[in-house]
């Protein structure tokens, strides 16, 4: 029954990043020409965590919120992650909304991100990951008031301010629910687990069915609203693109591993308990972007 509804939420959210066209490359691209509010709403995507804090709570459930001290290896993390996402134009996220519209290079992102984690699972240098105890209900209290003057901001605004921020919190909510049954039910999280699997020849490390079911009901979701908005279209590649989007993978598994987790792990998890570690992350992942565009921008 709980994996039956996961699969549900998972799919619906897959649907709801597909429409709003969520990518952190796009936000900073946006921002760079003067219109931040895309990316703001990314950032603050995670707001309505708090629902499914309380709720885990409530039922006694291990919480998946983690709040760590930040360091240097945060911040390399997020940069590379940062500058493999610009070279590959999309996020975690959007790489698989690509995907499923069609694109065909995606598939050597993908390759790219399971090399990149091998290759922190075969070489792991001495990180100190220090876990911090934030008191709770000064949290939760932040959350549901920035979640509310959030709320109230966007029903003051356009149809189009309402339909962005709406869509995105509702993402988060949905995203916060699903965490509770799988920490590690995204994209990343699962290729995490197969390079593991794969590194350390163990085939108790390998995912579990319902990891690989919650990968292809996301995939479902976002290729229902391509499908839907007919903006499906095969694309082909050569073999040059094959190597830029391996080497862009794999910057991004190795950042991930770096930073212990990508985009949508530090969006969803890190900043809503306002862990000085996500923080930085996602500091360093804008900055790696905004590296990556400037650099392919030079050398065009």
């Amino acid at each position: 029954m709980l994996l039956a509804i996961a699969l549900i939420l998972v799919c619906i959210l897959g649907y709801l990043a597909q429409s709003i066209g969520l990518c952190m490359v796009r936000g900073v691209n946006e921002w760079k020409n003067g219109k931040p509010e895309f990316l703001l709403a990314i950032l603050f995507s995670g707001v309505f965590a708090w629902v499914a804090a309380l709720y885990a709570a409530y039922f006694d459930l291990p919480s998946q919120f983690k709040t760590y001290q930040a360091n240097i290896w945060f911040v390399v993390g997020g940069i590379v992650f940062g500058l493999g996402t610009a070279f590959n134009k999309g996020c975690g996220v959007s790489t698989l909304s690509k995907l499923s519209r069609g694109d065909s290079r995606m598939i050597f992102t993908i390759l790219g991100w399971l090399i990149g984690w091998s290759i922190l699972a075969l070489w792991a240098p001495a990180t100190n990951h220090t876990e911090l105890l934030l008191p709770k209900n000064i949290t939760l209290g932040a959350l549901i008031a920035l979640s509310i003057a959030l709320f109230i901001w966007a029903f003051m605004g356009n149809a189009v301010r309402q339909k962005l921020w709406l869509t995105i919190m509702a993402i988060g909510l949905i995203a916060g629910f699903v965490f509770l049954f799988d920490a590690k039910w995204p994209p990343s999280g699962l290729l995490y687990k197969i390079s593991h699997a794969i590194a350390h020849d163990n085939q108790a490390l390998w995912p579990p069915l319902e990891s690989y079911l919650l990968f292809l009901s996301l995939l479902i979701g976002m290729f229902s609203a391509a499908w839907y908005s007919k903006k499906f279209e095969l694309l082909k590649c050569h073999w040059q693109q094959w190597l830029l989007h391996i080497m862009a993978g794999s910057l991004m598994g190795i950042g991930a591993s770096l930073a212990l987790g990508g985009n949508d792990s530090q969006l969803l998890l890190a900043l809503p308990t306002f862990s000085p570690a996500g923080v930085v992350a996602v500091m360093g992942m804008i900055v790696g972007i905004r590296l990556g565009l400037y650099l392919q921008s030079k050398f065009k």
